[in-house]
């Protein structure tokens, strides 16, 4: 690809990153405006958690995949901000001590930090509701099986055979020699299932029939592997005031990673290799599938 376009692709993308996260505070800001009453701390932990930082890549990715299949902008950032709601629940309990323990996210204290581990809890919790909500609202969507298929597929993405489960795995995998087969299986779980998600639930948005999404699921599979080979290569050797978060606690924790199976250079060929995988996906489409096809290129040139 010739240097003036990969230049042009790096713009537009930091454009739209920055305007999808602006338009994912100012969602969530109206949204949980606190109540005076006993449950304002709680809104409180609930906006410490989902306003500001982050990379908001699966509402990005939400959004990058409506433009290409032209659907609604408004619809479209309703459904990426719930799946923003799910992830930022899903780091709030992973960051308690009984998860991994974590102090800091997204550059700042941790919520069970800030507002102590009861509110933590139920600032998850109630994120994870609210993404339900949002879904189920007629503003997402006209068409209630359209909404209903959203609900479906999100619950799958986060129960017991998704985002749940991979964590389970991953904690239950401390310590041990899992193989390469292994760790791919418990990541797609813990981190690609909602990512594989935010491009589904676009297709679903379109009513796109189940025999044409296979392009579609293969670029989110392989972009939720390549972004999760470079968490790990920043959890190795990245730097914690950049990474937002704690740095080198796979190790510690004497987790199998990518990086630790396959050490830093083969890791990146990988992440590279899944990366061209992704973008060839999307060889039918032409420019609508710019911003994808960025979001896939770039996905590994981050330290956060």
């Amino acid at each position: 690809m010739p240097i003036d376009t990969i230049d042009r692709l790096a713009s537009e993308l930091d454009s739209e990153s920055a305007r999808v996260s602006a338009d994912v505070d100012d969602f969530f800001a109206l949204l949980l405006t606190p109540p005076n009453d006993g449950r304002a701390r709680l809104y409180e932990a609930m906006r410490h958690g989902a306003i500001g930082g982050g990379k908001r890549l699966r509402p990005l990715l939400t959004i990058a995949a409506a433009q290409m299949l032209a659907i609604d902008p408004a619809r479209a950032l309703r459904v990426g901000c719930a799946i923003e709601a799910i992830h930022t629940y899903s780091l709030i309990h992973d960051d308690l001590p009984c998860m991994d323990d974590a102090d800091l996210r997204r550059g700042k204290p941790a919520v069970h930090k800030a507002f102590g581990e009861a509110e933590a809890v139920l600032a998850g919790d109630s994120l994870h509701a609210l993404a339900f909500e949002i879904l189920a609202h007629p503003a997402t969507h006209d068409d209630p099986r359209v909404r209903a298929d959203l609900l479906l597929e999100l619950a799958r993405a986060v129960g017991p055979g998704g985002m749940a489960g991979g964590q389970m795995m991953d904690l239950a995998a401390e310590g041990q020699l899992l193989d390469l087969p292994a760790i791919t299986r418990l990541q797609q779980l813990k981190t690609g299932a909602l990512i594989e998600y935010s491009i589904e639930a676009a297709c679903i948005m379109t009513k796109l029939p189940a025999e044409s999404r296979t392009p579609y699921r293969g670029y989110a599979r392989n972009i939720g592997l390549a972004f999760q080979i470079a968490d790990d290569l920043i959890d190795h050797s990245g730097d914690v005031s950049a990474a937002g978060k704690p740095t080198g606690r796979d190790a510690d924790a004497g987790k199998a990673t990518f990086v630790s199976l396959l050490g830093a250079e083969r890791a990146r060929q990988q992440a590279d290799l899944l990366v061209s995988q992704a973008i060839e996906h999307l060889s039918d489409h032409g420019s609508e599938a710019d911003l994808l096809r960025a979001i896939a290129r770039f996905a590994i040139e981050r330290d956060h």
